[in-house]
């Protein structure tokens, strides 16, 4: 595809676009339908479709398999570590009211840190599927030869 200029200037255009609305889904959670999930597989998406683009070693380079691994983890710790910061301060696990100074501002802390966990376990769980789907061919090659 290297030769197909306009998918790669539409590309352009539209990734930043559909990160912004993967932002947008993640915030407006709150309010709406949305959330962690839903934002994370717009993000993952955005970069699959860079993938199929720019080829993957090139979103290899911009997002690294190590990071993505690295993000899965650290997505999961959060949700997780939320959950034990309202033990220790007197609640249950994923208790938020206990998170701010009243009940109303503990519940938005709480949510806000859990879905920001969602979204990056969720984006860095998609991609990790993309990668090692995407590069079993290539990965075959290379131990055949």
């Amino acid at each position: 595809m290297r030769l197909d200029i306009i998918l790669r200037v539409l590309a352009k255009l539209l990734i930043p676009f559909a990160l912004v609305f993967g932002l947008y889904v993640q915030f407006h959670g709150d309010f709406g339908p949305g959330g962690g999930f839903q934002a994370g597989v717009i993000v993952a998406a955005a970069v699959i479709f860079y993938a199929l683009i720019y080829g993957l070693p090139a979103a290899r380079r911009v997002v690294p398999t190590e990071l993505v691994q690295n993000l899965m983890a650290v997505g999961v710790l959060l949700y997780a570590g939320v959950g034990v910061v309202s033990i220790m301060l007197g609640g249950n696990f994923l208790d938020y009211f206990v998170l701010g100074a009243d009940p109303v501002s503990g519940q938005h802390r709480g949510i806000f840190w859990v879905e920001i966990g969602v979204l990056i376990t969720v984006a860095s769980v998609m991609l990790k599927i993309f990668y090692v789907f995407a590069g079993r061919r290539r990965d075959a090659e290379e131990t055949a030869e």
